[in-house]
């Protein structure tokens, strides 16, 4: 071995062996949040679908009443409507009081106190500040109020989730180190840093010196001893899953350090900073100013999008506000390339439109490092990616920690071969 991949050895095994345990970790959360929407949806499929009916859906007056029936003193907050038919509307609530009362939802187990599992606060709501961060005004964000599911055709809850306290939220929160605060943060994005160096130093150290040695670093030699598969999970499997890895640990980083958003808006030229929401024009002194109806708002977006996924409407928080509209066109790379619509909440007049494409791009470059970090970025098979590999990261620490326990013991019998032997 040269004297360079010995250095690179010796970084290889103490960075493993000191931050080994944190991967494991990570991965193995990781894999759990992997299919988080799908699996939410799965355990809690009476909340999100419901049997399409031959009566016409509901208007969002209609809805709305619905929720204020179920919850007197919640604020509604916004609607988000889905093409599908088999969707509920899910209505986000703001400010809404712990414990108001109300109407419970038909199906009781699914509200039983810890039994809640939540998907995010969905996505499209509005893209972020920054890498984990919610912008200004309400848009988007983890740790948003209730969520409100309405049965379109009958106007029944059907389910209520708090993102603050559901299991796929702790599970996030574990794996990024929020448990913690921003010293969890911290470690965690140093952690994935020290990943990079990792899987950096590990290609050097797979790269063959010979040609002819190529082929025994690309396959695992089944029915071999423990040993030598341990070796081989390791070596190969770490070869192979390296590139992916690579991407999830670097996309980490990006979300652990806002110094990485800064850096890439400064390279892209970008805002480093979300502008304000535009604001509504006063109303005449002394005249009624009637407020343009979310049915409006929901009518106007559908004649301009018709083929949308879903329909975001986010009502204005004050007099001065407006009405924020979302859209999710077909084909869409992530839930969160939607297009922005704000609108007058008096007059319903159009007062600004940006379409993902007319995002600054640094905010559509930190917008894909969620995506890509979860493998939801082309949707299941991506997904299905993401979950092999970070199985197979969770396995390399103990793989390569079993490893080097095998060569320290073939080290310290050799003297005592050479004493036996003189």
């Amino acid at each position: 071995m040269t004297p360079l991949k010995y250095a690179f050895r010796t970084v290889h095994l103490w960075l493993g062996l000191a931050s080994g345990l944190v991967i494991v970790w990570v991965c193995l959360t990781g894999c759990v949040l992997a299919f988080e929407k799908e699996l939410e949806q799965a355990w809690h499929s009476e909340r999100y679908f419901v049997a399409p009916a031959s009566t016409p859906r509901l208007s969002l007056a209609q809805v709305a009443k619905a929720v204020q029936a179920y919850k007197p003193k919640a604020k509604i907050g916004s609607f988000k409507v889905y093409a599908d038919p088999t969707r509920t509307v899910e209505v986000s609530l703001a400010g809404a009081p712990e414990g108001s009362k109300g109407s419970r939802p038909n199906n009781a187990a699914a509200e039983q106190k810890g039994q809640e599992r939540a998907s995010r606060p969905a996505a499209g709501e509005g893209p972020e500040k920054g890498p984990g961060k919610g912008g200004k005004g309400g848009k988007g964000g983890e740790g948003g109020g209730p969520r409100v599911f309405v049965n379109p055709y009958t106007g029944a809850v059907t389910g209520e989730l708090n993102p603050r306290d559901n299991f796929f939220k702790t599970v996030e929160m574990l794996h990024r180190g929020l448990v913690a605060g921003k010293v969890g943060k911290l470690v965690m994005g140093i952690s994935a840093t020290t990943f990079l160096f990792i899987l950096a130093t590990g290609i050097v150290l797979w790269w063959p010196t010979a040609r002819k040695a190529l082929s025994t670093r690309l396959k695992v030699k089944w029915g071999s001893s423990w040993k030598r598969l341990n070796h081989d999970f390791h070596i190969v499997l770490g070869f192979y899953a390296s590139v992916f890895l690579f991407v999830i640990a670097l996309t980490g980083v990006g979300m652990s350090f806002d110094w990485v958003g800064e850096g890439i808006n400064k390279l892209t030229h970008s805002p480093l900073k979300r502008p304000e929401a535009p604001e509504s024009a006063a109303p005449v002194a002394g005249a009624a100013a009637p407020a343009f109806a979310p049915d409006a708002v929901l009518a106007l977006a559908r004649q301009q999008a018709p083929d949308a996924e879903f329909y975001a409407v986010q009502l204005p928080k004050d007099p001065k506000g407006s009405i924020r509209v979302a859209v999710l066109r077909p084909g869409a790379i992530t839930e969160n390339a939607t297009d922005e619509v704000y609108l007058d909440q008096y007059s319903g007049q159009v007062i600004s439109v940006q379409t993902y494409a007319q995002r600054p791009v640094g905010q559509r470059i930190r917008g894909l490092f969620k995506p890509v970090h979860t493998g939801a970025i082309f949707g299941w098979p991506t997904k299905a990616l993401a979950l092999v590999m970070t199985l197979l990261g969770a396995t390399f620490p103990v793989t390569g920690t079993i490893m080097w326990l095998n060569r320290r013991r073939k080290q310290q019998r050799k003297p005592r071969e050479l004493v036996a032997v003189s």
